[in-house]
């Protein structure tokens, strides 16, 4: 009696495809990871423009202002009314929310003291947070309800992982 060997079967299985979905989500994933900040903060005696220190000058004076959304004023500000007033203080006008203003202004590689660092902090996509770059890797924004405008170091954990950009309006 001959026996016939049955050579075995290969079938695409559902492993194949799970490993296949799972490197596809790991990259849209990746690509979804906040930008890497850099900065230049001006080498001694190089100084800053007028209007830089102009709009500086202003968000150090906020500092200590309450939080309050829509707010565009020293008695309130919001994120993006904070970038208002410190730009309107140097004659710069910008877009009012913090996505026009990352959508509409000029996007920059590398953020120095004046600029605008833009954040997705609702995960949708995009710009729900503006802060103003400091130097020294800090940022001046208006944090949210119940809290104060504040100098925040870029190198928390936090931030460094929503980072979406920078853009710079100033000279």
């Amino acid at each position: 009696m001959a026996s016939h060997a049955t050579p075995p079967t290969t079938s695409t299985t559902p492993h194949g495809l799970y490993t296949v979905l799972v490197l596809l989500m790991l990259l849209t994933l990746a690509g979804c990871a906040g930008r890497e900040l850099a900065t230049h903060d001006p080498a001694p005696g190089e100084g800053l423009s007028m209007e830089r220190a102009l709009i500086l000058s202003t968000a150090e004076r906020a500092l200590g202002t309450p939080y309050r959304f829509g707010g565009t004023t020293p008695s309130g500000l919001d994120c993006s009314g904070l970038v208002a007033l410190a730009y309107r203080a140097a004659g710069i006008p910008v877009p009012r929310t913090a996505d026009d203003q990352f959508r509409e202004l000029p996007t920059l590689d590398e953020a120095r003291p004046g600029d605008l660092l833009f954040f997705d902090t609702a995960g949708r996509g995009k710009a729900s947070h503006v802060g103003i770059y400091r130097g020294n890797g800090q940022m001046i924004h208006a944090p949210g309800r119940g809290r104060r405008v504040e100098s925040t170091p870029l190198s928390i954990a936090y931030w460094e992982e929503r980072f979406l950009g920078a853009a710079g309006p100033a000279p």
